[in-house]
């Protein structure tokens, strides 16, 4: 068996070389050195991916991102989180949190939610007196939710590499999503109490007041409850949900009079730079994935795997440990589509269901954000925020582990994943 693109692979990770290109280099070698095997297939390969109708759900939600975030949603959805939880102690980190759940819906990436949030949450914390390591480390940590309320976009790779239902894997996420953001907020809520973080809010906001921040931002809650529901109801496929909540957020823009024609240049740049950064992993990893298939790898792990135990329970935990291993070095999208086709035909084998596997897989790759060494989540909100990374992994362990522990409640746990979609039809 050849494994040389295997070691071209992780060379040029240790040498730094972008994920996209290592892996398109990595698939090139096997092409040019194996006989049999014409080099234009490697183009082919590269090229066949791009025709995938699912795949279509990215740029459509990443452009219902982009518009929302040049539509006022942000400052909306903001001041209805913090009618709610402004008056708790540590008000504005608990603000912090349900604003990420609540944009998770609408940007569907942990990445984009940490840069905007650390843009937003962090200086104003920081003028509350918090200590801008702990608004960082809250800010990146509660953009883990982003990834697994639906539309995540990692959601989706997941569900294309796998060949899993995208429609059910964003149902199972909603749940886990809402467990997720109590868990922070419980943790948030004990170290305020213990550093006397004040609320934001001098006592608690009216029902009415509420109800009128929920007013002003009631459009832009309807991103998610619409995708959602059209996909539970099979109006539309999760691509039709993209292409629908596009033209929902240009409508959410004209009511809120802050979207103009002048913007679109700059939304179609935002969508094209974010769009074709994931597309060009996807295509390199195309052409990677056919070198593994090739040499029979995916089936040798799986065996591999199956011998050190067929309990459904005991592999699920040997993943995870391998998943945050990995995920300490690659970056979560990556090794997402680098590692669902290998992973599936795994837990398939000893009856997990895939669909609440792929929460677990995507939640774990993205804690992964977080950590030392490469966590791309800690870079991100470390350089916005100006802080040492040591500064951020210090006010990380409480948060690593309570992500930690939600990520073994959802892993042992499966009904909180897969009870809605069990309904349906």
């Amino acid at each position: 068996m050849d494994y040389l693109p295997v070691v071209v692979l992780f060379a040029l990770f240790a040498a730094n070389v972008p994920v996209a290109f290592a892996l398109a280099i990595a698939g090139l070698s096997f092409f040019l050195l194996s006989s049999g095997i014409q080099h234009q297939i490697f183009i082919q390969r590269f090229v066949s991916v791009t025709h995938s109708f699912p795949l279509l759900a990215i740029p459509f939600f990443i452009m219902t991102g982009v518009i929302m975030n040049h539509s006022g949603i942000t400052e909306r959805l903001m001041k209805l989180a913090d009618s709610f939880t402004g008056h708790m102690v540590g008000g504005l980190a608990q603000v912090n949190i349900l604003l990420s759940t609540l944009m998770g819906g609408m940007s569907g990436s942990a990445n984009a939610d940490t840069a905007m949030q650390s843009k937003i949450m962090v200086p104003q914390m920081d003028k509350r007196g918090y200590h801008t390591a702990f608004s960082a480390v809250v800010t990146a940590s509660s953009s883990i939710i982003s990834v697994i309320i639906p539309p995540g976009i990692g959601l989706i790779l997941y569900g294309f590499m796998g060949d899993v239902s995208i429609g059910k894997l964003f149902l199972a996420g909603i749940l886990p999503g809402i467990v997720l953001c109590i868990a922070l907020m419980l943790v948030t809520s004990h170290i305020s109490r213990l550093r006397s973080y004040a609320p934001s809010l001098e006592k608690k906001a009216s029902w009415g007041s509420r109800f009128t921040a929920l007013k002003k931002a009631i459009w832009s809650l309807m991103v998610p409850v619409g995708i959602v529901g059209g996909i539970r109801f099979g109006i539309f496929t999760p691509t039709e949900a993209g292409a629908m909540a596009v033209l929902y957020a240009i409508i959410v823009g004209y009511i809120h009079k802050q979207f103009s024609i002048r913007k679109v240049p700059d939304i179609l740049i935002e969508t094209v730079t974010a769009t074709s950064a994931v597309m060009f992993i996807i295509c390199a990893a195309s052409t990677f994935g056919f070198f593994l298939s090739w040499e029979r790898i995916p089936a040798q792990i799986a065996e591999l795997m199956l011998g050190i135990s067929d309990n459904p329970y005991a592999l699920l935990l040997l993943i995870n440990l391998l998943l945050l291993a990995i995920g300490m070095f690659i970056e979560g999208g990556a090794a997402l589509i680098l590692l669902t086709p290998i992973l599936v035909p795994v837990i398939t084998e000893v009856g997990i269901d895939p669909v609440h596997f792929g929460i677990v897989m995507v939640l774990n790759l993205t804690i992964a954000g977080v950590t030392p060494p490469l966590g791309t989540l800690m870079f991100t909100a470390c350089s916005i925020s100006k802080i040492p990374v040591k500064d951020f992994v210090r006010e990380l362990v409480p948060y690593i582990a309570t992500l930690i522990a939600v990520l073994l409640l959802l892993t042992f746990v499966p009904q909180i994943s897969l009870w809605l979609p069990g309904t349906m039809k």
